[in-house]
């Protein structure tokens, strides 16, 4: 039963926001590669790392679906993510240009091969974790097939972001920090920041179809 539970809900999600998607712009990849000089200065230098309100590297978003990509930069023009940086640029930034943008990460990177790496099994304390969260109803097989392309593919992201993301979501009230969302930050309650951390730490371990490629100029 819980099982079928889980499925109608995560078919009632994805027929949902296939009808939102349908108004929205279609993004120019092209486009976009001349609208990103705003966000080179942080995804595209090799190991560059937010500061605030604790270190941690910036996410990998070269290979992320372009529909999750403008929806994160939706919900920081609408302050649903604060954080000041993105807040600035999101509002600099038209519902074409998200698009144009998003479709440019979504292209960005994919023409460079990965060196595949082995599957990891969570240990049990891991397991258990991923089934109190049932974090792969919303993320997918192995954490990369979304069953929404408004939502994030999480596997192989960095661990140091997933972590911090995960307790913004916890927190969800910061005025300068933190991410309203109503089903993540349930999720998130429901642990420690330990346990947050053992999941961020195993998911990023994962393969993944995620690229960070540096900007030319900065390379």
């Amino acid at each position: 039963m819980k099982k079928l539970l889980t499925t109608v809900f995560g078919l009632s999600v994805a027929c949902a926001a296939g009808v939102l998607h349908a108004d929205e712009p279609k993004g120019d990849a092209k486009a976009g590669a001349g609208k990103i000089a705003m966000c080179i200065g942080c995804h595209g230098i090799s190991g560059y790392q937010a500061n605030f309100p604790e270190v941690y590297k910036v996410p990998k978003i070269g290979g992320q679906d372009a529909k999750y990509i403008s929806s994160a930069l939706e919900a920081y023009k609408k302050g649903e993510r604060r954080f000041a940086s993105m807040r600035g640029i999101a509002d600099t930034l038209t519902e074409q240009d998200m698009a144009d943008v998003a479709a440019y990460y979504s292209e960005h990177g994919k023409a460079v091969e990965l060196q595949p790496k082995p599957g990891r099994e969570p240990n049990a304390q891991v397991a258990q974790l991923l089934q109190k969260g049932a974090c792969v109803s919303c993320h997918g097989e192995n954490f990369a097939k979304p069953i929404d392309p408004s939502y994030p593919k999480i596997a192989g992201q960095y661990a140091d972001y997933l972590y911090a993301a995960l307790k913004q979501y916890k927190d969800g009230t910061g005025a300068y920090w933190g991410r309203s969302n109503a089903i993540m930050g349930g999720i998130a309650k429901q642990f420690t920041n330990a346990e947050l951390k053992a999941l961020a730490g195993y998911v990023g371990s994962l393969n993944t179809d995620l690229q960070f490629v540096p900007e030319s100029r900065f390379r």
